[in-house]
């Protein structure tokens, strides 16, 4: 288990909203954004977002740029949710396509493949596709999108 599976399962005794602020306070962008997180498990991460002044477009849609971030914070935090404590997540491409106009209030969900677990628990290092799906109020995907990541060994700073 390594430190975000325990914070998460160690926050789930609270109120949802607890986890959603915290990770907000780590991940200032999140938090400002008001990204809510529905659920966040190893396999799957499920999180919203409002339709909201602050995350809208000149069209009172939720902002392109919001909906990356929705994609991108799923996808991170499934990885997060696996990947030991003594390697990084790195984001290296996210492929977007806009095939619809989105509606209200927006989702997205990322789910990792049980056979995708297991490389990322054991190899030093690597990189996966992540899935995901972003769909609004109305059950339309505005996007459809993929996110790569990848996971490095931290570097330590060496004792002077």
């Amino acid at each position: 288990m390594n430190r975000l599976e325990k914070t998460v399962s160690k926050l789930s005794k609270y109120p949802k909203g607890v986890l959603s602020f915290a990770i907000g306070r780590v991940v200032p962008y999140v938090g400002h954004s008001s990204v809510y997180f529905e659920e966040m498990t190893k396999e799957k991460v499920r999180v919203r977002l409002k339709n909201k002044r602050k995350t809208r477009n000149h069209i009172k849609q939720i902002h392109a740029a919001a909906m990356f971030l929705l994609a991108e914070t799923a996808t991170g935090m499934v990885l997060g949710m696996n990947i030991p404590d003594d390697k990084i997540p790195l984001i290296k491409s996210m492929d977007v396509k806009f095939v619809k106009r989105s509606t209200g209030a927006m989702k997205a969900e990322a789910y990792l493949p049980s056979d995708q677990l297991a490389s990322i628990q054991s190899d030093d290092k690597g990189e996966v596709s992540i899935p995901v799906k972003v769909w609004d109020e109305k059950n339309v995907e505005p996007i459809i999108c993929e996110v790569l990541w990848a996971w490095i060994p931290k570097n330590k700073k060496k004792a002077v």
